[in-house]
């Protein structure tokens, strides 16, 4: 039987590098108690507004919340969003020594709109195209690598991740024999050869592979993975099934384990929580079973609150030393 307590004390002395798209949640809350008379949308009456980091950001709040020191590397541009960022990342005593600026590259923000617990709408303000200083980014990552434990490639279709910015990153990392993580999106996904653990969702698996998936059965999930893992080359297929919980695919074997009942408000962020707890559960070498199963029960934890929320530790703990075995 795992010990909880020992494994979540050996994530303090870890470092976490993050490659990948960084960028701001913003929120606007409010309560909504009419419609428009101008089309068929809830009127929102703003009371609060919010902004944090996101993306690659949310996944280094997460390993900062599980005791990691989390490294960015990241490409932002020179406006007042990107200097916001730099802000947050010192406020939070975040290393910002891997993050680039693009001058004319316009840097992420998500704007979500809630009212009355519910999200009513996003709007993306964003540029997708490719970044320009990719080789600036690749030396970056070169200078950094050595002395972390592992990689997370957190992949948003912003354009950080260029094809040649994911063969040397994971290239850099077999050299050091640093285990990688992969959180992958359709425009690269099978670029990311040779990676420790991949960890597509059902959607991601779809497109990605152009392949039909039935969830409800464990054999197809099994052959489906599989065939994803070899094309590959990964040691580790996890994939994450929302509310069917989440699939574990290896070498040796495949497990599926359901999702842990909990009250579900809102799913925004909850892969980022499965890759950071599952990256945390790399650096201490213990059986992707276990992976799998603890990073499960983070994704389902962080989704009883509204908006992107980087996991409690204690809570986390608390949870897994009740469920798993």
């Amino acid at each position: 039987m795992i010990d909880f307590n020992n494994l979540f004390k050996s994530f303090e002395s870890k470092k976490v590098l993050i490659i990948g798209d960084i960028m701001i949640d913003s929120y606007m809350w409010g309560i909504s108690n009419r419609m428009s008379p101008e089309a068929p949308v809830p009127i929102v009456e703003i009371e609060k507004y919010e902004k944090k980091l996101g993306g690659a950001g949310n996944v280094a709040l997460n390993i900062k919340s599980l005791g990691g020191e989390p490294i960015l590397c990241s490409v932002i541009g020179k406006d007042y969003d990107g200097k916001l960022i730099k802000e947050f990342l010192e406020e939070k005593n975040i290393s910002s020594k891997g993050i680039l600026i693009e001058k004319e590259r316009k840097t992420t923000v998500k704007t979500r709109i809630i009212a009355n617990n519910k999200h009513q709408i996003r709007i993306d303000e964003e540029e997708t195209s490719s970044i320009k200083i990719e080789e600036d980014l690749i030396k970056l990552i070169k200078n950094i690598i050595q002395g972390v434990d592992v990689v997370i490639l957190e992949d948003y279709n912003k354009g950080v991740l260029t094809e040649n910015v994911i063969k040397k990153a994971i290239e850099y990392a077999n050299k050091n024999n640093i285990p990688t993580i992969v959180d992958p999106k359709i425009n690269n996904f099978k670029h990311y050869k040779d990676c420790t653990i991949f960890k597509p969702n059902l959607k991601e698996i779809i497109n990605g592979m152009n392949i039909d998936v039935d969830e409800n059965s464990e054999e197809n999930l099994k052959k489906v993975t599989e065939i994803t893992r070899k094309e590959l080359n990964a040691k580790g297929l996890l994939l994450t099934l929302s509310s069917k919980g989440i699939c574990i695919n290896t070498e040796k074997y495949f497990q599926h384990t359901p999702a842990f009942k909990r009250d579900i408000i809102d799913v925004s962020g909850a892969g980022d929580t499965v890759v950071s707890v599952a990256a945390m559960c790399l650096t201490s070498n213990i059986e992707y079973s276990i992976l799998a199963k603890l990073a499960n029960l983070a994704g389902g934890i962080v989704c009883e609150d509204v908006g992107v929320v980087p996991i409690n530790k204690r809570k986390l703990l608390s949870e897994a030393i009740k469920h798993i075995n």
